[in-house]
């Protein structure tokens, strides 16, 4: 994985797939997801072909929008992301990042071999108020081969939503024709803190310069919408024999004239048998590459999020494609605000927000929904920041003693700026275990750490189950660690965060081309405060 600034030089991770000490992973330093797009109101967008990678090595023939020409260095969003591209062709398509309440133009040339036919694009959730150009299709106006036709309507509400092909959607969709659009409130809350403005929670001692990339104050306009990063994922599969005929098929026709009997193609969708599962356009391990990282010209979006203790995470999520994706993210659940731009409000309080708990992020085709997640170590029953009463051990480290004053909901909010802020008092100064040092029977804490020589693979152990640099050593002095800390991958003084396994429920998900791991699976990296979050590659 592709390292990325940190104002540490290495980042270990833990992996938890449950709130208790379980399996353990090291993740090297990473670039981290956002969501990176193009702002308008004007869009000039081509539907071209070309090839996609995938971790197993295929390049698998598909179409996709793109840019007609290079946009403007000041058209990236957000603005904290350097190095942004939009070639002619990229899957999913470019996000567009609108204002409620802006009057959108999208002009779509079709740059589809000419067997491929029309094309079009759908935007669900929006009324078009004209059309220029094309000719009529069943559900919109359509361009014709090596022809244009641009699309008006108002952002008329804030949200995340899909834009995808209405011609001949069951082979267009499929072949990578689909992309988001995203609308930002015109009216963000008082409350919220500004773009720009950093939040107060970003600066900790050792972290004084974290960037700000959200691209907005809030996800809608209403007070509780208020988030602190964010994150896009888009999920779709691909069946790799449907794009093998359709190249076929479309290598077979070339030079026909646009109509001519036998100038069209006839690509069965049925049976249905995808192979790979992608987040924005890449599979895992890919998906945890940087954004616009140059190995992946058409598929310039990643999918590893990102964050610190306490922190509003709102995640954008997209079902595209055809099946639903039953998508777990690890740590908590996630609070859905709206769907498809509709923010979903008490029927009795409108200042209440009313959206479910999800465990699963299921995907239905073309849904979109906006939610948030936290993870503040609540209910792990030890102290993560590897805090402890006792003073006096030899390599005494001041920051073992912080204080923690439980605000009105249990959380250590009293200092913003303090390392352990947003930690759950009720955990503080808990440790893990009497006696950190394998299968070691006794009292002293909820979890015991089974003999590493039996439970680890080698240096793809975290080693510590503690949130922060030096956390294993604060916890238990400098005269002893918790095992396996002590070899050079696993540094007691290099042990940085958590991370969670976000990842598809169904099995089959999670493989690439049925090989493990692969498909729809990323990591939340939860770090320590103290690190520095960059997320501009």
């Amino acid at each position: 994985m592709r390292a990325t600034t940190m104002k540490k030089a290495i980042l270990h991770t833990q992996l938890l797939l449950a709130p208790v000490v379980a399996v353990v992973l090291l993740l090297a330093a990473t670039a981290h997801a956002a969501a990176p797009g193009i702002t308008g109101p004007a869009f000039n967008l081509t539907a071209q072909s070309a090839y996609l990678t995938q971790p197993d090595g295929q390049m698998v023939y598909s179409w996709g929008y793109g840019c007609t020409s290079a946009p403007a260095a000041g058209a990236f969003a957000p603005a904290a992301i350097s190095g942004g591209f939009c070639n002619t062709m990229q899957v999913p398509g470019p996000t567009l990042i609108v204002t409620e309440g802006a009057a959108v133009s999208v002009t779509l040339t079709n740059g589809l071999p000419t067997a491929a036919g029309n094309t079009s694009i759908l935007f669900p959730g929006f009324t078009l108020t004209s059309t220029n150009g094309g000719v009529a299709g069943l559900l919109t106006q359509e361009a014709a081969p090596g022809s244009a036709v641009t699309y008006n309507f108002t952002a008329s509400s804030p949200g995340t939503r899909a834009y995808y092909s209405g011609t001949q959607g069951d082979l267009q969709v499929e072949m990578g024709l689909y992309g988001a659009i995203i609308v930002l409130p015109s009216s963000p809350p008082s409350g919220c803190t500004a773009v720009g403005s950093l939040p107060a929670h970003y600066v900790a001692p050792g972290n004084t310069a974290e960037a700000d990339f959200r691209l907005a104050a809030a996800a809608y306009d209403h007070a509780k919408s208020c988030y602190d990063r964010e994150y896009l994922f888009q999920f779709s599969e691909m069946d790799p024999n449907i794009h093998a005929q359709a190249l076929a098929q479309v290598s077979a026709r070339t030079g026909c004239v646009a109509g001519a009997v036998g100038c069209s193609l006839e690509v069965p969708t049925e049976p249905y048998h995808p192979a790979y599962f992608m987040i924005n356009g890449r599979s895992m391990p890919d998906d945890m590459d940087a954004n616009y990282a140059p190995q992946y010209p058409h598929q310039p979006y990643n999918g590893n999020p990102h964050m610190h203790p306490g922190e509003q995470v709102l995640l954008r999520i997209i079902g595209q494609g055809r099946w639903q994706h039953p998508f777990h993210e690890h740590g908590n659940h996630v609070r859905i605000l709206g769907r498809d731009g509709n923010l979903i409000l008490s029927q009795t309080d409108a200042t209440s927000l009313a959206g479910p708990l999800l465990f699963t992020t299921t995907t239905t085709p073309g849904l979109a929904m906006d939610g948030i997640f936290y993870w503040t170590a609540k209910g792990l029953n030890w102290d993560a920041y590897g805090h402890r009463p006792a003073t006096g051990i030899s390599g005494d480290d001041p920051l073992a003693h912080l204080s923690c004053t439980p605000d009105a909901n249990g959380y250590n909010t009293a200092a913003v700026t303090a390392l352990n802020y947003y930690e759950w008092c009720q955990d503080h100064n808990k440790p893990l275990q009497a006696a950190p040092f394998g299968d070691v029977a006794g009292p002293g804490g909820p979890a015991t750490l089974p003999d590493p020589n039996l439970f680890t693979n080698g240096p793809w152990f975290g080693g510590s189950p503690y949130l922060g640099p030096d956390a294993t050593v604060r916890a238990v002095g400098s005269t002893g660690t918790t095992p396996p800390s002590g070899t050079i991958a696993n540094s007691p003084t290099g042990e940085a965060g958590f991370a969670f396994m976000w990842h598809s429920h169904n099995e089959r998900e999670i493989t690439t081309n049925n090989i493990f791991p692969g498909g729809m699976l990323m990591m939340m990296l939860v770090d320590s405060r103290e690190f520095q979050i960059d997320e501009s590659n």
